[in-house]
């Protein structure tokens, strides 16, 4: 197989730091970004020349150019980017501030749409590539308690759908991946939960609240095997948008659709009587 060279956002922790080590033990090379210098140096140290960590904030929109641009002259190329950098916020919609939900989609929007448009231009001159959005099971179907997440990776599938049509005649390969609960530190120290809590949402939002403390460490997600199927995944010759993860967002996929399909045949006569 031919050395890749994979650009991959947060590689700090979790599943963005299993596949960084899933991708360079498959003889690929990796560029990860991470925030702080002593995390760039001990991962340039832990890699020795088979990966390299550079120092980016994907919220400092007005860098990225500059970086990827880097990256080129370097490298010469970008093979696949993986979008992965983000954050969890949990909290009903009334109790999120608005400094709260622009934090969260200035992380999970705003800099995975920013550093996207950075790359494109050079897997588009060369025709080949691979643009591969880390999402949720959360970004198909909304929960109570979840709003503002939700929200932010509706908006990362939305773009990244219309994205796929318009860049599958020029070569590029763009797949959503969809990921269940993993035994990551998203439900633990990298949850951000809104400031404000209302009695009235206890039994909503709270109740989710509590949920997420409680299925910290026991999630059913495997970050190693799911990197593994990523990897898989990008490097076959499947056609497909999207890519679940995880036996939990088999089923809240399958209910949003339901759901969507029930409204749909519910409503038929009432839609039909707005034209002309």
């Amino acid at each position: 197989m031919n050395k890749k060279i994979y650009l991959i956002t947060g590689v700090s922790s979790g599943l963005r730091k299993a596949l960084a080590e899933t991708i360079v033990d498959a003889g690929n090379y990796v560029i990860g970004t991470l925030r702080s210098e002593r995390e760039v140096s001990e991962f340039n140290v832990k890699y020795n020349g088979r990966a390299e960590a550079i120092k980016l904030d994907i919220t400092d929109l007005p860098s990225i150019d500059s970086h990827v641009k880097n990256i080129i002259s370097k490298h010469s190329r970008i093979d696949c980017l993986i979008n992965n950098a983000g954050v969890g916020f949990s909290g009903a919609i009334e109790e999120a501030s608005i400094e709260e939900v622009r934090k969260v989609f200035e992380s999970n929007f705003f800099g995975t749409l920013k550093l996207t448009q950075a790359v494109l231009p050079y897997i588009r001159e060369r025709k080949n590539g691979s643009i591969i959005q880390i999402s949720s099971h959360a970004g198909v179907k909304a929960f109570a308690g979840f709003g503002v997440y939700n929200a932010s990776k509706f908006a990362l599938e939305g773009f990244s759908e219309a994205l796929a049509q318009e860049v599958a005649p020029l070569g590029i390969k763009v797949v959503i991946v969809e990921p269940g609960p993993f035994r990551t530190n998203f439900a633990g120290r990298s949850l951000v939960r809104a400031k404000m809590q209302i009695e009235e949402y206890s039994e909503t939002a709270g109740k989710f609240r509590k949920i997420l403390d409680n299925v910290h460490g026991k999630q059913e997600g495997d970050p190693h095997k799911a990197a593994a199927v990523i990897l898989e995944f990008v490097n076959s010759d499947s056609t497909s948008l999207r890519l679940p993860l995880g036996t939990i967002p088999l089923k809240t996929i399958d209910a949003k659709i339901e759901s969507l399909q029930n409204d749909l045949n519910a409503n038929r006569a009432l839609a039909i009587q707005a034209v002309f």
